[in-house]
């Protein structure tokens, strides 16, 4: 399409708006999940199966473990074969947006692996730049391609004109070179109808993504920001979170409203066991699956499907502690806590594995 979303009346809707269903990628990357991506199969289909109490699942599968997964899936996941390199859904999908008419439309954003070939996780990633196109494809959605590198998990939205966004990933210029803060601004504005964008600073430590925003705050309502909060002076998430909640204090959204802060608290510690490491098979580059490496942990990292949220847990005593936070910011949905080790494993957790695809006609 030689438009653009702002042109043409569409903006990227809030996650918690309706969704036609959620889309996800079934993983098998040997350098990437232990044990043949096994552990982490078990998990992807544990989260299918609760989103798939509430909304449509449909994963998309390699030919050639399309048995295997059937088996593993609950029949009412519906299974779309397309080849991936990985199977961060959130990352590699499209950005769906709407219109005041409720059609959909899709904005397919280059995708380099987190930051190409000078700091990006994997080469090559061109099946995974290839999914959005393809995924509008299937589900007979028309199509932007944007300008910019930028991945979903790099982004909130509101859905009345407000982003949250980390400087590090929007800024990195092994993502879109000599980028600046005007330029991505105008870039958000046209493609996904962003009006304000109230920039973070550095992400949770470790995160190797350069610090998505989706590890470290969120939009639970129009006004109201969940933020990943560490009371442990030692601990560098110490720093970043009241450095965030700082610049969140300081903000506006794009109504002029004052933001209210809610604390998710971050889990203890959490580090790559001498087991988990061996069951990888290590490159030598990109992903750090040491024993030891510290896991990018965070609660913050949810999916909101159609009545219900559906949150990692981490078997740690924060918890409980999350889901009580959760459950007062969402009234009226279940919260659904899973096991989600595997998942952080891997990198990322169960909103970076999810691509929620709004209600609507297609446009």
């Amino acid at each position: 399409m030689t438009t653009t979303p702002r042109i043409d009346g569409f903006r990227m809707p809030a996650e918690w708006e309706r969704h036609a269903g959620c889309a996800m990628i079934w993983p098998e990357r040997p350098d990437n999940w232990r044990d043949g991506a096994r552990p982490a199969q078990a998990a992807f289909a544990a989260v299918a199966a609760a989103i798939a109490r509430y909304e449509t699942v449909t994963m998309i599968v390699s030919e050639r473990l399309m048995d295997a997964a059937r088996a593993a899936l609950p029949h009412e996941v519906r299974l779309l074969a397309i080849e991936t390199d990985d199977s961060w859904a959130r990352d590699v999908g499209p950005v769906f947006v709407a219109d005041a008419n409720r059609r959909v439309r899709a904005v397919d954003f280059p995708f380099n692996a987190w930051g190409g070939h000078e700091h990006g996780l994997y080469a090559p990633w061109d099946k995974d730049d290839a999914l959005a196109r393809q995924l509008c494809e299937a589900l007979d959605v028309r199509r932007y391609r944007a300008p910019c590198v930028l991945e979903g998990g790099a982004i909130h939205a509101d859905g009345e004109g407000t982003a949250l966004v980390t400087e590090p990933c929007l800024l990195d210029p092994a993502r879109n070179p000599a980028v600046t803060k005007a330029a991505m601004e105008r870039w958000l504005g046209d493609y996904l109808g962003v009006q304000a964008v109230i920039w973070l600073g550095p992400g949770i430590p470790e995160d190797e993504t350069g610090g998505h925003i989706d590890n470290l705050a969120c939009f639970a309502a129009p006004g109201r920001v969940l933020l990943a909060w560490c009371d442990d002076p030692d601990d560098p998430h110490y720093t970043v979170s009241r450095a965030a909640a700082a610049r969140l204090d300081a903000a506006t959204d794009a109504r002029g409203r004052r933001l209210t802060i809610e604390k998710l608290p971050m889990p203890s510690k959490m580090v790559i066991t001498q087991e988990e490491s061996a069951g990888v098979v290590s490159t030598g580059k990109g992903m750090n699956r040491a024993e030891g490496a510290r896991l990018a942990a965070s609660y913050v990292n949810f999916y909101i499907a159609n009545g219900a949220v559906i949150a990692p847990g981490f078997g740690t005593e924060t918890d409980d502690a999350a889901r009580a936070v959760l459950a007062r910011n969402f009234p009226g949905r279940d919260i659904v806590m899973l096991p989600a080790r595997e998942i952080l494993l891997g990198g990322g957790n169960i909103h970076c594995i999810t691509c929620q695809i709004p209600e609507g006609n297609p446009g």
